[in-house]
């Protein structure tokens, strides 16, 4: 009776091996990803193993990054904000499984991690990378448009290069010459907007505060919201987001006595610096964003696209002046009545990026 117990579980054995091993002939195979080092011995072991344990007897397939190459050690370094956690070589990722090591029991929890994605079919571990990637992507775009969108309507900017437009037109009494001025004035705020901006950007990215930044950033463009959604509500309390009433009388005293291009053009700058308590809250929280999300190149393109967006109303202001098709006294009068809700504006799209940045990284999508 023994000996048939043998036999029956001997068997169950054979039967067990065989349907198991036609699973895995059946199975689509799993894809291992393994990043290395060049003349690392944890790296070679685990190389080894992949190659005389793990590819001999299951279906995968194995993609090796060497990290010395840049963009393979971004990958590495994008796949570690997803599974939040520090890496090191030797790494491997199964699935939306990560090992790290060459031990013995790293070597396991490999071949076990293989074993669960035969069967559980997990996607690539670099459709991770390439879902956060193209999220934070889309997200930079869309959040980069819509703080443009409620900076390029900041009453402060409207004000500045309606008194210098004014005095130009009186002092010249020629609409074209408010044209030339009213566009290097533009020109002047969009460069020295992009200096500061880069410089911004840059100064982030080497204080290596970038695994924070989304936080930091979420907070701020909240508080930012709630100060305008204040202006709207009780707008003479506590404080403005404004230029301090301290500056004004500085920046029409220096604005008043511009009467010439290059003037315009040179003042650009100087009111640059002004306007920076006004204007600078969106633009801070976008510069901080793409310091986290965007490659350098991408950053410099959507840095040049806000800006673009920021100095419309500076063109349409400008043409409209200079054509005749409005005049300053009228947009004086627009920005002074419409002044309480373009805060109300501001502080809803700014509260609402903030909430939502802050929703994502609570939630891990970023």
């Amino acid at each position: 009776m023994k000996n048939n117990y043998k036999y029956w579980f001997l068997l169950g054995l054979l039967i067990f091996t065989i349907f198991n091993g036609y699973n895995y002939a059946q199975t689509d195979s799993v894809e291992i990803v393994f990043f290395y080092e060049a003349g690392c011995p944890h790296c070679a072991r685990v190389d080894h193993f992949l190659k005389n344990r793990i590819e001999p007897e299951y279906p995968v397939q194995i993609k090796k990054f060497e990290i010395h190459n840049p963009e393979h050690a971004e990958m590495l370094s994008q796949l570690a904000k997803f599974h939040k956690t520090e890496v090191y070589t030797p790494t491997v990722f199964i699935g939306d499984t990560l090992i790290k090591g060459d031990e013995r029991t790293d070597l396991r929890s490999i071949e076990e991690a293989v074993r669960t994605a035969l069967r559980t079919q997990p996607p690539s571990p670099l459709s991770y990378l390439n879902k956060k990637v193209n999220l934070e992507r889309n997200l930079s775009i869309s959040v980069v448009l819509s703080a443009a969108a409620v900076d390029a309507v900041n009453p402060c900017a409207f004000a500045v290069l309606t008194l210098l437009l004014g005095t130009i037109l009186l002092a010249k009494k020629r609409k074209r010459y408010v044209i030339k001025a009213g566009l290097a004035f533009t020109t002047a705020t969009l460069i020295s907007y992009l200096l500061m901006g880069f410089g911004l950007y840059y100064a982030v990215t080497i204080a290596g505060i970038q695994q924070y930044i989304y936080i930091i950033v979420s907070i701020l463009a909240i508080l930012i919201g709630l100060g305008n959604m204040k202006d709207y509500i009780w707008p003479q309390k506590w404080f403005k987001m404004e230029v301090p009433e301290s500056w004004r009388p500085k920046i029409q005293k220096i604005t008043s006595g511009v009467t010439s291009v290059p003037g315009a053009f040179g003042i650009g700058f100087i009111i640059s610096i002004f306007l920076l308590p006004c204007t600078s809250g969106p633009y801070v929280v976008i510069i901080g964003m793409l310091s986290e999300s965007a490659s350098k190149l991408q950053a410099i393109w959507l840095l040049i696209i806000y800006n673009l967006i920021f100095i419309m109303p500076f063109i349409i202001i400008t043409l409209g002046v200079g054509f005749g098709l409005t005049t300053t006294a009228r947009i004086e009068k627009f920005r002074q009545q419409k002044i309480k809700k373009l805060h109300l504006i501001t502080g809803i799209v700014m509260f609402a990026i903030g909430a939502g940045l802050i929703t994502l990284v609570l939630t891990g999508n970023i």
